[in-house]
């Protein structure tokens, strides 16, 4: 690539996360950066938008890298859509986002901010990666991961990502050489069993923590949660046409 690559980056941990600065780093390696996230925590968020509010976006410095960054105050995917409509002279070459503190295997694809980011970018039709890391705490270890990251970020703008797909890239929290290598998976079939946390504050009012437990009905041997437990790094193609085709002969024959 003899020109350097425009590089979107966006997250839902916030933008003074560690997971997004480690990622910054990485991406200033390969390309032109510009940095549109979240001024504040925006996990579990999924696909929000804000339509029931004013937006505000606005240019910050916090460290001396050559990335251009801002702070907004919407979602994950109201980032990438200023990015594209109000920031950016042209479209992005690739768009990463993370590195999430924390697993969005299985179906927490669904609820994630940071996958959602990546989706968003998927769906103006800009080449995206969601990256994560399995380790929820704010100081986890990300330069373990560099590397791996690095050449998945080269090889998709070397091979590009078809129309309509996205990749979500999970990582295991394990040093950077007991990490086995990266293996491409599909989505296992799991669910989160919710359990509420029934509280009362002091005036006697009740209310709810969420919290739960996340159960793996899948014993395939090619799923991400798989791949992860096993020591590798999960790579899933996501597609965000959520049009179940094999149903459509069947309902083809109700009596509609």
């Amino acid at each position: 690539m003899q020109n350097k690559p425009l590089i979107l980056i966006t997250n839902d941990d916030g933008i003074t996360a560690p997971g997004l600065r480690a990622l910054i780093t990485i991406m200033n390696k390969i390309g032109e950066v510009v940095v549109v996230a979240p001024d504040s925590p925006q996990s579990g968020m999924g696909h929000a938008i804000t339509v029931d509010n004013v937006l505000t976006c606005n240019a910050i410095t916090i460290d001396d890298g050559p990335q251009l960054e801002y702070t907004c105050s919407g979602t994950p995917a109201d980032c990438v859509k200023m990015a594209v409509n109000e920031i950016l002279n042209r479209k992005p070459d690739l768009c990463v986002s993370g590195i999430n503190h924390g697993s969005n295997a299985s179906i927490s694809v669904i609820y994630s901010g940071t996958m959602s980011a990546a989706i968003e970018a998927g769906i103006e039709g800009i080449p995206a990666i969601g990256f994560s890391l399995l380790d929820f705490k704010w100081h986890a270890d990300f330069k373990q991961s560099e590397d791996f990251i690095k050449n998945i970020t080269l090889n998709a703008l070397l091979n590009g990502i078809p129309e309509g797909i996205v990749l979500n890239v999970n990582i295991p929290k394990l040093k950077k050489e007991e990490i086995k290598g990266v293996k491409i998976c599909r989505q296992a079939n799991g669910y989160w069993k919710e359990i509420f946390d029934k509280r009362k504050n002091p005036m006697g009012k009740e209310y709810y923590w969420l919290s739960g437990e996340f159960i793996n009905k899948d014993k395939g041997q090619d799923t991400d949660l798989y791949a992860l437990e096993s020591g590798y790094i999960s790579v899933v193609p996501v597609q965000f046409d959520m049009t179940a085709h094999h149903m459509i002969q069947k309902l083809n024959a109700w009596e509609l």
